[in-house]
């Protein structure tokens, strides 16, 4: 969770397709945030700047090769245009399947910013002129290929949002989540006690905090040393983890057993 802020974190979207981000604006902790002014997002189009008829902003590759190329100018002029409504030195993000890897570490400090702007490239891609002028740093939200890179904008724009003060309706929703501690999620139960011969565990129903809490960080330590082992890597376990990880595996090999 970021600081108290002065103003709403302010993001400017480049994009072909407007509605793909203005629509995600509408619902839950997005529409929560845009409608407390604690964000505030706007879109941009560079057919806006096109110079002819068609208003056309992309044209075939050099060397050859399917599909089209956006093109300098206009998506020049529409970033330009975008970070002139924006505080000062606001960067510019390009959403891009050759960038660094977005993670909660990027929404922690994009979330601190006053304002950002983020490039929705889509076709081929964008002028890598554009990128050499105009564009601060390239981030991808994973090891696929998308149609375009407004989804891609409205995850990073989600991920930031709900970092906000006064964007989650429990304000320590954000500090146990998933990430936020280098560590994947614990399990999560509700009502009823037992589904289908499956029970809730016992400590979770005790009451007793300081159980709750000690079976909450082994569930989180064992499931990130399982199915992640590249966040797994850089974790750092003091003496209680150590003990909590044993715990929890001793656990798993008990289940397997019965």
């Amino acid at each position: 969770m970021v600081g108290t802020r002065s103003a709403p974190l302010a993001i400017e979207v480049v994009t072909l397709f407007d509605e793909l981000v203005r629509s995600n604006l509408r619902f839950g902790v997005l529409g929560r945030a845009v409608d407390q002014r604690l964000l505030s997002v706007g879109t941009t189009d560079p057919r806006d700047w096109a110079t002819d008829v068609h208003r056309t902003v992309d044209d075939r590759p050099y060397g050859g090769g399917p599909g089209m190329v956006l093109a300098v100018e206009p998506l020049a002029t529409a970033i330009r245009q975008a970070k002139a409504k924006l505080p000062v030195d606001s960067p510019v993000i390009y959403l891009s399947a050759q960038g660094k890897p977005f993670v909660q570490a990027d929404a922690e400090r994009l979330a601190a910013l006053p304002g950002f702007v983020l490039l929705a490239g889509r076709y081929e891609g964008v002028d890598e002129r554009v990128l050499e002028a105009c564009v601060d740093e390239e981030l991808s939200i994973g090891d696929y290929v998308l149609s375009g890179g407004e989804l891609a904008a409205c995850v990073v724009i989600d991920a930031c949002a709900r970092l906000l003060p006064g964007a989650l309706s429990n304000e320590h929703s954000a500090q146990e989540e998933s990430f936020a501690q280098g560590l994947l999620d614990w399990p999560h139960y509700t009502r009823p006690d037992e589904w289908q011969g499956r029970r809730v565990p016992e400590v979770l129903k005790s009451g007793n905090h300081a159980q709750i809490a000690r079976f909450r960080r082994s569930q989180a330590l064992g499931r990130t040393a399982e199915r992640r082992p590249d966040l797994w890597a850089r974790v750092v376990l003091n003496d209680l983890d150590a003990r909590l990880l044993e715990e929890y595996r001793a656990d798993r090999q008990s289940g397997d057993k019965k």
